[in-house]
């Protein structure tokens, strides 16, 4: 059975897709099975493995709606043993939609679980925002992994997430453990990020990967080419933090 591991910080702007994509390389490149799940009305994970949302015949909104089975929507990447439930833009409006439904917080949930089994690891980049689609993710979630990125506000919204963490525990009972946090877009060169990475494990102590997410060139263009940091450069900065990063989530989810 498949750890499921929900990628969230109510926060944007912290590199939360680029962890989603380039952690569910990694950990397929260390021989696990993984499937990504892009709930992200955004989609940027999908194009992020050259996958055009606009043109997918299922999406995890059909998933999420019950329209077809789960298993139908999954796409094969260019990468041996990562799949992709893709997101396409009707995903949008599914918050709204969704606020009517039964069991609305457990819906994602429900869809992976015809699933799970067949893969050791599955990835979910939710939202950037706290609705009803990124609580989906959380419900979902056996392990959370909160990116961070090296600025000033950075420990506010890691706290917050640990509080909203702790109220699904509370109010849908459903047991969520916080794998740690990523510093991400990290500038050893600049004084205020050497600070909140200091600051953040501080605060957080045990909760940070030792893995930090470097601000690299080739994390930043390798979306635009429809492809993976492992795909357009496996050997920069940003490629050998990832596969560090996959490395100790192995080492987190199978103590």
């Amino acid at each position: 059975m498949a750890t499921v591991l929900g990628i969230a910080n109510q926060k944007g702007g912290t590199g939360k897709t680029t962890c989603s994509v380039n952690l569910s390389t990694y950990l397929a490149a260390l021989g696990k099975k993984v499937l990504l799940v892009d709930l992200d009305p955004q989609a940027n994970a999908t194009s992020g493995f050259g996958v055009d949302p606009r043109k997918v015949d299922f999406s995890v909104y059909d998933a999420l709606n019950n329209k077809i089975p789960t298993s139908q929507a999954i796409k094969n990447t260019d990468l041996f043993g990562c799949h992709l439930l893709p997101a396409s833009f009707d995903l949008a409006g599914s918050s709204v939609e969704l606020v009517n439904m039964k069991n609305r917080e457990f819906r994602l949930n429900d869809a992976l679980t015809k699933v799970r089994h067949e893969y050791d690891y599955v990835v979910i980049d939710s939202p950037p925002s706290l609705g009803l689609l990124t609580l989906n993710g959380l419900v979902a979630s056996d392990e959370v992994l909160i990116p961070v990125q090296c600025e000033y506000y950075a420990l506010e919204g890691l706290a917050q997430l640990l509080e909203t963490v702790d109220l699904i525990k509370t109010n849908l009972s459903k047991d969520i453990n916080i794998l740690g946090a990523v510093l991400t877009m990290y500038d050893k060169r600049n004084k205020l990020d050497r600070s909140i990475a200091k600051e953040v494990r501080r605060n957080f102590s045990g909760y940070v990967f030792d893995a930090i997410i470097p601000r690299n060139v080739d994390l930043a263009e390798a979306p635009g080419h429809g492809k993976t940091i492992f795909q357009f450069n496996p050997t920069s900065a940003g490629a050998l933090a990832y596969k560090q990063l996959a490395e100790e989530v192995i080492k987190r989810c199978e103590a």
